[in-house]
């Protein structure tokens, strides 16, 4: 089995007499996705070509829409989203204060302004009755995050706010979660999602939006390829980006997908082993009855975190921060007050976590992590 590692920001080291280090992520890579690339290669043809299309058909059966439309990013999925529903200049787009920063920015990019509301600390996910709050006639979308894989309280959320406002999902790291029979990617107007290599299936940097819409669909497409529409001459109705992803990226992912439940399946087995060890130790992650949990990443909550963050990566143990809080970045700052924001940014511990882990890992990671408990 190959396993390949994602850039991270944990500083690594020596580890424990006789152990090694032990990753953040490692994605679950081997000989298949190595003959799909490979075919890749040997066909000369790298991009624009047949496996996009592969990729995109698979993504839709997987998450249930009659699209997906594969993008070079989650954060440009996100983008494209926005300027496929005209947000503009004047614009308001709701966000949770919690997330990462590509989700406001994304707003931001395209001259809206993001509109934070705040998280419950203990979830992570945005309160439906904040929401309702912060509607105001200039609101035109909610971007909905599934931080960590968790459903957001989906039926809550739609009723926050007025029909005519679209949920658009931030399903970067949902993919196979679903919000009780509803896989994630299929509950709003359009879902957006990431395959980095944090993510469950991943084509080393990658992203889609998946939805039901055709004109939608058929929008992204576009604005992914310099905004060029069909026909003879082609022409370009208006300006687009080169958000494309390479066939030889799309090759690395259709592999996974085709295994989605069982690569969802590993992780559920090593959130268990994380469960049994931490969960009256520290803050554990839960999910809601009926939903199932995505499992992007394992994140834990506690309050000498910086101080457990330190001396787990002075073991050789990789972890990290959960996310942002937004509003302490300076290109947000001033748009309020977030508390549940700034409890969770200052307590929330992002384990090493994926479906390659040992039961011997994770013993390593928690018993080096009560020590902060």
């Amino acid at each position: 089995m190959i396993t390949g590692v994602p850039g991270t920001s944990g500083d690594g080291g020596a580890g424990a007499a006789g152990a090694g280090p032990i990753r953040l992520a490692r994605p679950d890579v081997g000989a298949d996705e190595l003959a799909a690339i490979s075919e890749v290669l040997e066909s000369g043809q790298l991009t624009m070509g047949p496996w996009v299309e592969t990729f995109e058909e698979a993504l839709a059966r997987a998450v249930g829409t009659a699209h997906a439309v594969a993008v070079s990013s989650g954060t440009a999925a996100l983008h494209l989203a926005m300027l496929a529903l005209g947000i503009g200049e004047g614009d308001e787009v709701i966000v949770p204060a919690y997330t990462f920063p590509a989700t406001a920015n994304a707003v931001e990019l395209c001259r809206g302004r993001a509109v934070l509301v705040d998280v419950d600390p203990e979830t992570f996910l945005v309160r439906p009755e904040l929401v309702a709050e912060a509607v105001t006639p200039r609101t035109r979308a909610v971007l909905a995050v599934h931080l960590f894989g968790r459903p957001v309280e989906w039926e809550e959320l739609q009723t926050a706010v007025p029909q005519d406002v679209p949920l658009v999902e931030d399903a970067a790291g949902a993919l196979g979660a679903r919000y009780r029979e509803t896989a994630c990617g299929a509950l709003g107007l359009m879902a957006c999602l990431s395959f980095h290599p944090r993510k469950i299936v991943t084509t080393g940097e990658g992203g889609a939006v998946t939805t039901d819409e055709s004109e939608l669909a058929a929008s992204i497409r576009r604005l992914r390829h310099h905004g060029i529409a069909g026909g003879t001459p082609a022409d370009i109705p208006s300006p687009g980006l080169n958000y494309r992803l390479a066939d030889v990226l799309c090759a690395l992912g259709v592999p996974q997908l085709e295994r989605l439940e069982s690569l969802l399946a590993a992780r559920e087995r090593v959130a268990g082993w994380y469960e049994e060890r931490l969960a009256h130790i520290v803050g554990a992650p839960g999910v809601s009855e009926g939903d199932r949990h995505g499992w992007q990443a394992y994140v834990v909550t506690l309050d000498r975190r910086d101080e457990a963050l330190a001396g787990l990566r002075a073991e050789g143990i990789e972890a990290q921060i959960g996310t942002y809080a937004v509003s302490a970045l300076t290109a947000y700052r001033h748009r309020g007050s977030f508390p549940g924001a700034d409890r969770a940014y200052a307590r929330a511990l992002a384990l090493p976590f994926a479906g390659t882990m040992t039961e011997d890992e994770v013993d390593r990671v928690a018993t080096a992590l009560v020590r902060y408990a």
